[in-house]
């Protein structure tokens, strides 16, 4: 690839990491991922030379602020990233979007701490926030406990995080809703205990393994809460600026199985009525139909987070309706995805099974096992319904 010959992983001047120059490096990258696609699932985890081939692209850089020479990507342009990267393979594009999530997450650290930290801007995070551990505050930081799944990247990260509620002295420290207090805490892969338990349906090569800790003490520092940003930005205004970029794994891997088929269409014969695949009502129904339901889903994704954007760059509150749309695009980006491949599955019909020969094996049960990730679940719906209705639900994921 011409970008890798040119450039050493990474470390182009910060005039070559343009939105565009990372987008069209993630495109040229996503013919190699799926030629790589088979060997990263059997592996259950990406090997080291597609983690570099992705550090090369930019896509760990793109949420890294201005102010550090960072590209600064808004959440639309992160979101077309991630989806070129997962038209080439579901767990790449999978593993781009969490380990991203490193920009975002230096803008909730003292300044210090965070250049500390991510001395180069292509540093990669991985983790589990959902506070499933507990933190017991000790001088100069927290005693860390607890067990987290679905450490997504774990393998390959520099920083893992954890999701803990704050405890001291045996006692839950209580924020100022009445909920226990949440933190991250984070800490070097290496400081826990990770646990090969990753065998899947799908996604299988993004080594989301469970990973643990007994009183492991992370510094105050090395901490942050969401309700504490230092950072300005629409980046950083609202907690769910990680979740806004996930919807472009299921609209990419949704467009890469619309793509494979009319491909296949070119050399096939329906097998009853031996017409040419190009001339069959029932390929080209099947087509038509995903490719309509692709557009209406990927143009409700792109809209909110326009919406959202330019609403939160303005600094004006999200109203109800907006916090609601982008979520509900979200969720419904990975059901439709899910329905299109199914569908094109069922279209090719018996060659679809072999793994050998049709991803569309593959993108079937990654579609399925993505959907099983919170956003995508139904307690979306009933969280936007509630808000709708007036409630104010305590769910992260919105």
């Amino acid at each position: 690839m011409a970008y890798l010959e040119k450039e050493n992983m990474g470390q182009a001047a910060a005039d070559e990491w343009t939105a565009e120059r990372i987008l069209s490096r993630a495109r040229e990258l996503a013919p190699v991922l799926r030629q790589r696609a088979a060997e990263i699932e059997q592996n259950r985890h990406l090997p080291a030379d597609v983690v570099e081939l992705l550090r090369g692209t930019g896509v760990f850089r793109m949420a890294m602020p201005k102010s550090w020479g960072g590209p600064e990507l808004d959440s639309m342009q992160q979101t077309e990233v991630i989806e070129a990267l997962a038209i080439g393979d579901a767990s790449a594009g999978w593993c781009g979007m969490i380990g991203a999530d490193s920009g975002i997450y230096s803008g909730y650290l003292r300044e210090e701490t965070a250049r500390e930290m991510f001395p180069r801007l292509d540093m990669i995070t991985a983790g589990w926030i959902h506070p499933e551990g507990r933190a017991e505050r000790v001088a100069g930081g927290y005693r860390v406990t607890g067990n987290w799944r679905f450490g997504s990247g774990s393998t390959h990260c520099d920083w893992l995080a954890a999701g803990c509620a704050v405890y001291q002295d045996g006692e839950p420290v209580l924020a100022e809703n009445g909920k226990p207090e949440w933190r991250i805490m984070y800490a070097r892969p290496d400081e826990y205990q990770i646990r090969d338990t990753w065998h899947t349906t799908g996604l299988a090569g993004s080594g989301s393994r469970d990973y643990a800790a007994v009183d492991l003490f992370v510094p105050e520092e090395r901490s942050f809460s969401f309700r504490e940003p230092r950072r300005e930005g629409p980046l950083h205004i609202a907690p769910d600026a990680i979740l806004r970029k996930m919807s472009g794994v299921p609209l990419g891997v949704a467009r890469a199985a619309i793509d494979h088929v009319r491909e296949l269409a070119a050399s096939r014969f329906d097998r009853v009525t031996q017409l040419p695949w190009p001339q069959s009502y029932r390929i080209q129904t099947a087509l038509a139909q995903s490719e309509m339901e692709l557009h209406a889903a990927r143009s409700g994704v792109f809209a909110s987070l326009e919406r959202q954007w330019e609403k939160l760059s303005a600094g004006q509150p999200l109203s109800t309706g907006e916090r609601v749309s982008a979520a509900l695009a979200r969720h419904h980006a990975f059901g439709t995805a899910r329905a299109i491949v199914a569908r094109l599955f069922d279209t090719v019909g018996g060659a679809a099974i072999y793994r050998a020969s049709s991803p569309l094996d593959r993108w079937l049960r990654d579609t399925n096992t993505m959907c099983q990730h919170a956003v995508a679940q139904d307690m979306i719906l009933q969280t936007c319904g509630e808000l709708m209705l007036g409630g104010q639900p305590d769910n992260p994921f919105l």
